[in-house]
């Protein structure tokens, strides 16, 4: 089984509109609300795919009941802890020019008992269950400390599981030190927590290098559309997937920790399908997560051979 914690979840509204114009009425051509949260998002892909997942998260507020009733209506089991806080809502708004607008509320501040419950959660999850991973997804609401995802890989790897962590900035640096099997930062977590620019593939294996120094067992960093590279002791791989039309990229780096965890979460077949997943992703419209269907294995190509000179875009 699969374990996620998301310690600050949301409610994920996206609206699809010609244009937007500021200060005047807007009126959208299409809207959906989807479950959102990184690791609401991993579980919710790797549930596609028919691994049996649990979602742990904490729920407050009108919005809470909305988005735990939608996480079922896809087959997964939720673990939910009450809190007196409003579980945040996210907007998104998507141009016909694919021009996305997000607006990400900042969720409620957690109390030390809650924070506590979250950890709880964990424990049971894992009473009398051979638990394979546990998932670290997202940013700590206000209340918890940037040790908290180290806190908590320290306590499941003591019980057999491995652990990844998909977080940025300080919580990311404190949990390089619990040595994660494997971390997911995107471009600029990648060059924040290595402290150094990141403006080539040979930048992006560098900066990687060093978060393994660091504790990382691996590093699986997203680099939008120039793809994926795999940074570990046993080697280095990078990989890519080419996309035909982009129409959202929310929750398309969660999408591709789904699939490189459901692969094994290790070497170049786990790269591989974290490519896939997260090219039909960004496919997809809103939050909306890939199953199997969607996706397109033969797209990918994976290489031990990094072109280190390739300028990345932007």
């Amino acid at each position: 089984m699969i374990v996620t914690m998301t310690p600050n979840p949301s409610l994920d509204r996206t609206y699809e509109l010609d244009r937007l114009h500021r200060g005047a009425v807007n009126r959208a051509a299409s809207e959906r609300v989807d479950p959102g949260g990184k690791g609401v998002n991993v579980a919710r892909t790797l549930t596609a795919a028919g691994h049996r997942t649990t979602a742990v998260l904490p729920l407050g507020g009108s919005a809470g009941p909305l988005l735990s009733g939608l996480l079922l209506q896809e087959g997964i089991r939720v673990a939910t802890v009450p809190v007196r806080g409003e579980t945040r809502t996210n907007v998104t708004v998507v141009e016909g020019d694919r021009v996305l607008t997000r607006i990400n509320s900042p969720g409620p501040e957690l109390t030390a008992p809650e924070a506590a419950a979250l950890l709880a959660a964990v424990r049971e999850d894992f009473a009398g269950t051979r638990v394979d991973w546990l998932a670290c997804c997202g940013s700590l609401p206000r209340g918890l400390a940037p040790g908290w995802y180290a806190e908590l890989v320290g306590r499941v790897r003591d019980r057999g599981a491995r652990t990844a962590v998909d977080t940025s900035g300080p919580a990311l640096l404190a949990a390089l030190g619990a040595r994660p099997d494997v971390v997911k930062p995107n471009r600029e977590e990648l060059a924040e927590a290595a402290g150094r620019e990141v403006a080539t593939v040979g930048d992006a294996f560098e900066a990687a290098r060093h978060l393994v120094k660091q504790g990382a067992r691996q590093v699986l960093a997203g680099l939008g559309a120039d793809g994926m590279l795999l940074v570990c002791e046993e080697g280095s791989w990078f990989g890519t997937a080419p996309v035909a039309v982009v129409r959202s990229d929310v929750g398309a780096g969660d999408a591709s920790l789904a699939g490189f965890l459901g692969a094994g979460g290790a070497g170049p077949r786990a790269l591989a399908a974290a490519l896939a997943h997260g090219a039909a992703a960004v496919g997809l419209p809103g939050s909306a997560m890939p199953g199997p269907a969607d996706l397109d294995p033969d797209t990918v190509q994976v290489t031990a051979d990094l072109p280190l000179e390739r300028p990345l875009a932007g």
